[in-house]
């Protein structure tokens, strides 16, 4: 029987012992590439894929982490994507911001998930609507999707070759504030069931600096102007120092994830939010309750803090 308890914010706490068994070997699900149908998200050497575990601290890390105060870090699972083959017939789609988003038509399958479900129209959900092709190699994604009367629409949406590095332009904004694809900073739990990710992970931040670095193309404008805040598109990495050894076998997989590729900021929302996939078996194997998600509560039940974490080194920032 697993030992967890819920927390006074409705997510799970879980305990260095829990779910040992649930996250055997590799074999017993469906492994790190299950649910993309063995398509490489990027080259090998894309910002997503490159270690950070031995890059330098940038010089504003103890300001930014000690400006966002003390925070317990929490996987949110729930993010859906749909995966589709290249003969998904394409739809039309209407775009809010024309501007910055990738024109259509899009590979949308009929009854796609929808973040928060199709017909919610709760403003505390970004209604994502995202689509691995895994004939095309690419990734069709969108925020705040939904099917009108007179067809698809969404706020933006954008385009990413996987087979390339290409940036978006500077500026232009994607599914996420920061211009940075979702799918690939998921925590997927196919990934967990296999011992390894590895690629940075998408994380979002209660608010950010009016700037952004790359890979991030975007920025917020309602965050803080001068040093001392995180821009969209930095990438905090959890200290070498930090023994996870403390920690469920589930959590060390994340945790090292965390140590080698870091993450990186993509978004405002829950302070050091995390985001997982929809996939079914976080709850069914005890990681995570029925909804929310999970923090990082060690064998003692100590939450894993925000103290031993650190920026690092951003390259050119870019303002508005």
């Amino acid at each position: 029987m697993s030992v967890r308890s819920m927390s006074r914010s409705g997510f799970l706490t879980v305990t260095g012992g829990v779910c040992a068994a649930a996250i055997g070997a590799a074999g017993s699900g469906a492994g790190a590439a299950g649910r993309l149908h063995g398509v490489q998200l990027f080259p090998s050497d894309n910002p997503w894929n490159v270690r950070v575990d031995k890059m330098p601290v940038d010089p504003q890390s103890d300001q930014i982490i000690a400006n966002y105060g003390k925070q317990s870090p929490i996987v949110e699972i729930g993010m859906p994507f749909n995966v589709v083959s290249g003969n998904q017939p394409k739809v039309p789609i209407r775009f809010g911001v024309s501007g910055e988003s990738d024109p259509g038509p899009y590979p949308i399958p009929p009854n796609p998930r929808i973040e928060n479900g199709p017909y919610s129209r709760s403003p505390s959900s970004d209604h994502h609507l995202l689509i691995l092709d895994t004939g095309e190699q690419k990734l069709y994604e969108m925020y705040d999707a939904r099917l009108t009367g007179s067809g698809w629409y969404a706020d933006s949406g954008a385009v990413f070759d996987l087979t390339s590095n290409r940036l978006r332009p500077n500026y232009w904004t994607s599914s996420d504030a920061a211009g940075l694809p979702v799918i690939p900073g998921l925590v997927r739990y196919d990934e967990v069931l296999s011992g390894r990710i590895a690629h940075a992970l998408r994380f979002t931040l209660s608010q950010t600096r009016q700037a952004f670095v790359h890979p991030a193309t975007h920025l917020t404008y309602s965050g803080p102007k001068g040093p001392g805040w995180a821009p969209m598109g930095a990438r905090f990495r959890l200290k070498a120092s930090v023994d996870i050894s403390r920690f469920s076998r589930p959590l060390q997989v994340i945790l090292l994830a965390l140590q080698r590729y870091g993450m990186m900021v993509a978004d405002n929302g829950t302070p050091y939010g995390i985001t997982g996939d929809d996939d079914w078996r976080w709850v069914a194997s005890g990681i995570a309750p029925y909804s929310a998600g999970f923090r990082f509560d060690d064998s003692n039940g100590m939450s894993l803090a925000s103290d031993p974490f650190e920026v690092v080194k951003m390259g050119h920032v870019y303002f508005p």
